[in-house]
């Protein structure tokens, strides 16, 4: 049996929302717990919610207001880092979707996309923390290469060997104590690893480490 996945859904739009969770009402293992048509109210429902209220993960609009998505990916990131943030929306071009997963954004799905498609996007961002497609790659390289952006993913300084190897068991999910062991170093010197690779790569956290991985070829896809 899959893991129920608690999810909350922000969009100015309240026939779309009322679509998706029509959708996700006909998914077993997949749970709209609250809904929100601004990113305002949705934080404001975070401050608010008890620590025990199960949520994974967040289906966020970009162009709302009083506050657009990018504002509340932020305010997420700063202050509820272990929500998930899935980005659902049509402004899907490179420059926005590298500018969005650079936040640390989970997964970014264009709203014309079928139901199969952000189902398995939502499972896989709740199992592995990341979910892109091909397309998604394709955009992250010509946003890494593109001139006018306002975030790099790209190094300042390369990767070294061990330091590549790293980014591979982390991208494997494995703890700090798990690849201490497997590298033979201790879990200290792999922390002093990771926030290296971080700062080189100007990464934020680890959704932003493994898109670097995936768009550097050093990971698979998922």
């Amino acid at each position: 049996m899959k893991d129920i996945i608690n999810v909350a859904l922000v969009d100015d739009e309240a026939l779309f929302i009322e679509g998706i969770s029509l959708i996700f009402s006909n998914v077993d293992n997949i749970n709209v717990i609250t809904t929100a048509n601004n990113g305002l109210e949705f934080l404001e429902y975070l401050d608010k919610k008890e620590p025990s209220t199960p949520l994974d993960i967040a289906i966020i609009d970009i162009q709302m207001k009083p506050m657009d998505g990018f504002e509340l990916v932020e305010s997420i990131k700063d202050k509820y880092q272990d929500l998930k943030v899935i980005v659902l929306s049509s402004h899907y071009k490179s420059n926005i979707v590298g500018h969005m997963i650079k936040l640390g954004v989970s997964a970014f799905i264009p709203k014309n996309a079928n139901k199969q498609l952000l189902v398995t996007a939502i499972e896989s961002v709740h199992q592995s923390g990341v979910y892109f497609t091909e397309s998604d790659k394709e955009m992250l390289i010509q946003y890494m290469n593109s001139g006018s952006k306002k975030i790099s993913l790209s190094p300042i300084e390369e990767l070294s060997g061990r330091e590549i190897e790293v980014v591979k068991l982390i991208c494997q999910e494995n703890t700090n104590q798990e690849i201490a062991e497997k590298l033979f170093l201790s879990k200290r010197t792999i922390e002093n690893h990771r926030q290296r690779i971080l700062d080189k790569v100007g990464a934020k956290n680890t959704v932003g480490l493994v898109v670097y991985a995936i768009a550097n070829q050093i990971h698979p896809l998922p």
